[in-house]
């Protein structure tokens, strides 16, 4: 298995928000190295929804956004971003920040769906 590029990249997120994401991923048990990882899953499984784009509408509308959160992607899932901006665009031309709220948007999905069972490998 080769070792694929990782693209460093960082969002904001509410203060509540990063904490309980942080909550999460310690309960999920991927420790506080995990961070990237979980939310790495939690973008794959965002993409995946035929209806992302309105979520990504949604999480636009956040505000104060305060936390800064860095996280490392495999190089192919910023490609995929890359793509999901351009598509997120062309339903929302006047979003700002796509590629930051796509990415909130899964945390918030994937939060939200705390009963969800863990993602299918």
């Amino acid at each position: 298995m080769t070792m694929q590029r990782k693209v460093m990249t960082s969002i904001k997120l509410q203060k509540n928000l990063h904490r309980r994401l942080q909550q999460r991923i310690i309960e999920d048990g991927y420790g506080m190295r995990g961070k990237s990882k979980w939310i790495i899953e939690s973008i794959e499984a965002l993409l995946k929804l035929s209806d992302y784009p309105t979520l990504v509408d949604i999480a636009d509308d956040m505000d104060q956004l305060s936390d800064m959160v860095s996280i490392r992607l495999p190089e192919d899932l910023m490609l995929r971003l890359e793509q999901a901006v351009v598509h997120v665009r062309k339903q929302y031309p006047t979003i700002e920040g796509v590629k930051s709220n796509l990415i909130r948007a899964s945390i918030i999905q994937r939060l939200l769906r705390q009963s969800a069972s863990v993602t299918e490998v």
